[in-house]
C-alpha cells in the first residue's frame, strides 16, 4: 500500500523506524511484538476486511507459482495464523514437511491451533524463531517464504542472508509483501483507506486502532520493488525477479541460491 516517499529504515544505524517513528534498534522487535500479540486472535478477520478477502487471492498466487514439489521440505517464515503454510503443505503432499516459524509465540498458537482444527497434524513442525537468526542447519530447505512478514524484522538485509543460509543449492526464496502502488490517481485513494479507514476497522473489530495504524505506516516503510530485489541480489541471491499484483499494492520477489 504505497506512493511513498518516505525511506526505508536505516538498517545498521543506532535507529530505525517503527512506522514513522524512529526508535532504537533494540526496541523494534518488542514494539513489533507487542502489536501482533495485540492481533493475534482477530488477524484473518482483520485481513479480509483490508484487503476485501483478496489477500487470499494473493497467497495462493504465492504459493501456486512457487518451485516447490511432493516431497519437500519448506519454511515459511512469519508464518502467523497459518494461511500459507496450509497451502504450502497441500503442495508438498504427505511425504513432505512444512516448518511454520514466526518470532511472536501468540500467532503461532493461534497458526498451531487452526492447523489442528484442519486436520494438519503430520508434516508440520511450529518453531518460534527470529528470521534474522534462524536455528536451523546450512542447506536445510528447498523452499523458504515469508508472506507479509519481511517489513516487520528489523534487519532485513540479515534476514535475507539467513533465508539463503538455509536453502539448498537450486533452492528457492519467496517474499509476497505489499509494495509500490503503480498508478498515481489511486494512491490518494489507498491513503485514504489506509489511514482513515484501517484505523477505524482496527478499533471496532479488535478494539486496537493503534496496532493498525503501525501496519499501515510500516507499509509506507517498507523499500519498493526494485529497491528489495537490489536488496535480494546483496544477500546473494541469484536470478532474482518480482512480479506485481493489484497495480503493485503487493509483489512477490523471487530468487534462488546457487
Amino acid at each position: 500500500m504505497a506512493g511513498i516517499d518516505e525511506k526505508p529504515g536505516r538498517e545498521g544505524s543506532d535507529t530505525t523506524h517503527f512506522g514513522y517513528r524512529e526508535v532504537p534498534v533494540g526496541e523494534k522487535q518488542k514494539l513489533v511484538g507487542e502489536v501482533f500479540s495485540s492481533v493475534a486472535g482477530s488477524y484473518d478477520l482483520m485481513n479480509d476486511l483490508m484487503s476485501l478477502g483478496i489477500h487470499r487471492m494473493w497467497k495462493r498466487h504465492f504459493v501456486g507459482t512457487a518451485q516447490v514439489k511432493r516431497g519437500d521440505r519448506v519454511l515459511d517464515l512469519a508464518g502467523g495464523t497459518g494461511d500459507v503454510a496450509a497451502l504450502l503443505r497441500e503442495r508438498v503432499g504427505a511425504d513432505g514437511s512444512v516448518v511454520l516459524g514466526d518470532i511472536n509465540g501468540a500467532m503461532l498458537r493461534v497458526g498451531r491451533d487452526r492447523m489442528t482444527d484442519r486436520g494438519f497434524v503430520r508434516g508440520f513442525e511450529y518453531v518460534q524463531c527470529n528470521a534474522e537468526s534462524l536455528p536451523f542447519p546450512d542447506a536445510s530447505f528447498d523452499l523458504a517464504t515469508i508472506a507479509f512478514g519481511l517489513r516487520n524484522v528489523t534487519d532485513k538485509d540479515a534476514a535475507l542472508r539467513e533465508m539463503l543460509r538455509v536453502l539448498k543449492v537450486g533452492g528457492q526464496a519467496r517474499v509476497l509483501e505489499f509494495s509500490q502502488v503503480r498508478a498515481e490517481w489511486f494512491r490518494p485513494l489507498y491513503d485514504f483507506h489506509s489511514f482513515k479507514v484501517l484505523p477505524r476497522l482496527g478499533k471496532l473489530c479488535a478494539q486496537d486502532a493503534d496496532s493498525y495504524q503501525y501496519l499501515a505506516e510500516s507499509i509506507r516503510r517498507h523499500p519498493p520493488q526494485a529497491q528489495l530485489q537490489a536488496m535480494m541480489e546483496a544477500a546473494g541471491f541469484a536470478r532474482c525477479s518480482h512480479r506485481d499484483l493489484s497495480g503493485g499494492i503487493v509483489a512477490i520477489h523471487s530468487g534462488y541460491r546457487v
